[in-house]
């Protein structure tokens, strides 16, 4: 007679499923809740700026238009957030949401176009330092000490009081003084990349330099380019709104949050009207926050092994202290 084989046992085991590196980092990144709800600010702060132009159709109120019978009071204050305008007006009657939401517009495009240039010039003037060498090595490298030890805000006024504040000239500014960070790091592992194997190998096969630092050595160097380039738009939109605060950077009455912010600082008008200083301020604020925390989501989901060495050296640190609190 015959036994029957039981369902479990006539079941073939599970397929094992090979992932591919970007599936396992998107996996990783994914699991991140901080990293993903800063991304998700970051996508909703970028709509916002994007459909300035639906928001002032939709209000029906331009970011300069002086709304000075309905956005000011009978004694010329500000009017608070309400049904008309939905985050109050300033000083001179203008809609605030219209002004955050083109100022938006303004950050992003000075943050992430000053962040692209100054990573590229950081990635140039870092592979040539770190791959050749020598009198280059030690010439770059004290141009990068160079830039790091000039006043910003004296040759910011220097440049502007020549020349006149406007945007191409805060991109300026911010790139001179933002792509030694990148540099640095990048002429530091290139070092440490140039006596690899597969350098090696290139060169005996007769690649040139040139070759070798684009084709071999680049590759490598995609996470700290990812992680520090997404980490500098954040530098470079408060380095904006610093100068506009100044008066360095965007002309009035073009809209930018540092302007905002000047704006109702200089007339003292925040001691009466709050949200002039709050709104701006605050999405300023979470803007970094969440441009900081994407860029150390990215940093641990293109490169686990860092998180795992952080956590080490948290244990063993937390270990010396309690070995001294035990020998006290």
């Amino acid at each position: 007679m015959s036994q029957s084989s039981s369902p479990d046992a006539a079941a073939s085991p599970a397929a094992i499923v090979q992932r591919g590196s970007f599936e396992l980092t998107l996996r990783r990144f994914a699991a991140d809740k901080a990293g993903m709800l800063a991304l998700g600010f970051i996508v909703l702060l970028v709509a916002f700026a994007l459909g300035a132009g639906l928001i002032e159709t939709w209000t029906g109120h331009s970011p300069v238009d002086q709304f000075r019978d309905t956005g000011l009071t009978p004694t010329g204050l500000p009017v608070g957030p309400g049904a008309e305008f939905l985050f109050g007006t300033d000083q001179l009657g203008r809609d605030v949401l219209v002004r955050l939401a083109y100022g938006a517009r303004t950050s992003l495009v000075i943050g992430l176009v000053a962040s692209l240039c100054a990573s590229c010039i950081g990635i140039t003037i870092g592979l040539i330092a770190g791959y050749v060498g020598g009198w280059t090595d030690v010439i770059l490298g004290r141009a990068m000490d160079l830039v790091m030890s000039i006043p910003v805000l004296l040759c910011t006024l220097a440049l502007v009081s020549v020349f006149g504040p406007s945007i191409m000239l805060s991109v300026a500014v911010i790139v001179f003084f933002s792509w030694t960070t990148i540099g640095r790091v990048i002429r530091g592992q290139v070092l440490s990349l140039r006596e690899r194997e597969f350098v090696q190998a290139s060169r005996s096969l007769g690649a040139g330099p040139l070759s070798i630092m684009v084709v071999d050595i680049l590759p490598n160097l995609t996470v700290p380019i990812i992680v520090y380039t997404t980490m500098m738009i954040p530098a470079g939109i408060v380095f904006e709104a610093t100068l506009s605060f100044l008066g360095l950077g965007i002309v009035p009455p073009a809209p930018s949050w540092g302007g905002m912010l000047a704006e109702a600082a200089a007339n003292s008008i925040y001691l009466v009207a709050w949200w002039l200083i709050l709104i701006p301020g605050s999405v300023l604020l979470f803007t970094t926050l969440a441009f900081n925390i994407l860029g150390d989501a990215l940093r641990d989901a293109l490169d686990p092994a860092s998180r795992r060495r952080s956590r080490h050296n948290k244990s063993k640190g937390r270990q010396r202290k309690r070995g001294k609190e035990g020998r006290s």
